[in-house]
């Protein structure tokens, strides 16, 4: 039963048990004074009866008027402790969600309202708050690690920079043009990670303007980009697929393009082995949305492994350390820049190796 019914049940009733106890002081205290029958009053002659005693408005007024303050008061008092008690039964979940709701303004997430009972408007209430706290516990716990995991990975080219000067500064011998390529390096890779923290933030942040991109041409111009680092590696890349329009940031999607792309020829089969690498870059169109698929061969890849892939700071199988690995924010950027354009992020293995990664977005009104 909803809160409503209850309520209206709850009110109907006190109104039924008022009338009821109305009738029955009129029934009890007034109606028993009047006869069943019809009463003629004759003028007193010997040997008739005296005429019954009929009461009057006045003697009517007298026996009733008392009795019924008395029972309005009564009801009263009835009325108002009733309804304090019903109200205080109503209301008590409400209660338990005001203090949850304190109780996370304090900084604590971890608290449920957990409310039990039937499944009413209040019930519907107090679970879907326990779900939204569940989600920002974990929302604020991911920050907190992505937090972290910035702050090392800032850390870390700052810290090789300062040692490296520390040894420059006490060795007399000191080759400058080395130092200088390596700390070029160093600076270079810090200015790679800021720009992919700040991409990032702008995705989480939704602050671009939506227009009408075609994801094929953002796709090509990807490919060819990237084609130079393709060739040097040994990559084969196959592109296909047809017009097909979204609507979002042509910055934003070329990145998404870019990373996966770059992702896939990084993350390939080893330079100068039997086999070579490959990519495949296919654009699909649907009725309601259209697919950027991106698939590589590559190392076979556990299912824990591929399920930490969009997470902050993870760089497939292992921590690499080439001239081409990136700040490990690739797919966590391509997750957030999908999810602000109300799209859907796949992240699957291949069984004969390698990853296969889809992004489907929304087609273009």
């Amino acid at each position: 039963m909803s809160v409503r019914l209850k309520l209206t049940l709850s009110y109907a009733g006190v109104i039924v048990v008022t009338g009821v106890l109305l009738l029955a002081v009129v029934w009890v205290f007034l109606l028993r004074y009047v006869p069943d029958g019809v009463w003629m009053e004759w003028p007193q002659q010997p040997g008739r009866p005296s005429a019954p005693f009929v009461p009057n408005r006045s003697d009517l007024e007298r026996a009733f008027v008392p009795r019924a303050a008395t029972m309005m008061g009564f009801l009263l008092v009835f009325g108002l402790l009733g309804g304090w008690i019903l109200a205080g039964r109503m209301l008590a979940p409400l209660r338990k969600i005001t203090e949850a709701t304190r109780t996370a303004a304090t900084g604590s997430l971890s608290h449920r309202i957990e409310l039990e009972g039937p499944g009413d408007e209040l019930r519907e209430l107090a679970d879907g708050f326990d779900d939204m706290l569940e989600k920002v516990e974990s929302q604020v716990a991911e920050q907190q690690r992505f937090a972290a995991n910035a702050s090392h990975e800032l850390r870390t080219p700052l810290a090789i920079t300062q040692t490296l000067l520390d040894v420059a500064g006490k060795d007399p011998n000191r080759d400058v043009d080395e130092l200088i390529g390596r700390l070029r390096l160093i600076n270079s890779r810090a200015i790679d990670l800021t720009e992919a923290l700040l991409v990032l933030s702008r995705a989480d942040q939704r602050s671009f303007v939506r227009e009408p991109v075609d994801l094929s041409l953002v796709a090509e111009e990807a490919v060819e980009t990237l084609l130079p680092l393709a060739e040097q590696r040994g990559v084969r890349i196959e592109t296909s697929g047809d017009q097909a329009s979204v609507s979002g940031s042509p910055a934003l999607l070329l990145q998404v393009a870019t990373n996966l792309i770059h992702n896939a020829i990084v993350h390939n089969l080893p330079e100068g082995g039997p086999e070579k690498g490959s990519v495949s870059v296919t654009v699909a169109t649907g009725e309601r949305s259209v697919v950027l698929t991106v698939a590589n061969t590559g190392e076979k890849l556990s299912r824990d492994l591929v399920a930490t892939l969009t997470e902050p700071f993870q760089r497939g199988t292992q921590r690499i350390h080439g001239d081409h690995a990136g700040v490990g924010l690739g797919l966590a950027i391509v997750k957030s820049i999908t999810h602000a354009h109300d799209g859907n992020l796949a992240v699957l293995a291949r069984p004969g190796g390698g990853l296969r990664v889809s992004v489907e977005l929304p087609r273009a009104v």
